[in-house]
């Protein structure tokens, strides 16, 4: 029996497909999912998503949020989300050093804003991670 997986983020549906098994990064280390996995929710943590469908391995970047297994169904809710073949590496590069440039200043910078770019650098790198994986 397959699994379901959804993964969304605010901005948009990313992946929605049945697939043999996921891997998920969580705050406590990577979480397997296969079909008749107990109910779980999970926080997810900055991270490399694989989808496993037949001999085929989809890998995603993704951010924050939460997993949540009920019967055969997965439900990925994350803040950002991107599948490895969507990432401009160069944009990606580009962003992460402007990111880095505004960390450099951040004496200016209210808590709030200097965790958004803590985010920000490292959601850039695990992007990067995963569109440089096969070099």
């Amino acid at each position: 029996m397959p699994l379901t997986l959804e993964i969304v983020t605010p901005d948009a549906r990313v992946y929605s497909d049945t697939i043999d098994t996921v891997v998920i990064p969580t705050v406590e280390g990577e979480v397997g999912i296969l079909p008749g996995h107990i109910p779980l929710l999970t926080q997810i943590e900055h991270g490399e998503l694989r989808v496993t469908k037949g001999n085929e391995t989809v890998f995603l970047a993704v951010s924050g949020g939460f997993a949540e297994v009920e019967g055969d169904r997965v439900h990925v809710l994350a803040e950002h989300a991107i599948s490895e073949e969507k990432i401009d590496e160069k944009g990606v590069e580009e962003a992460l050093k402007r990111a880095e440039r505004e960390l450099d200043d951040a004496k200016h910078l209210d808590p709030q804003q200097y965790e958004h770019l803590q985010s920000l650098v490292r959601y850039s790198g695990v992007q990067l991670a995963v569109k440089r994986r096969r070099r």
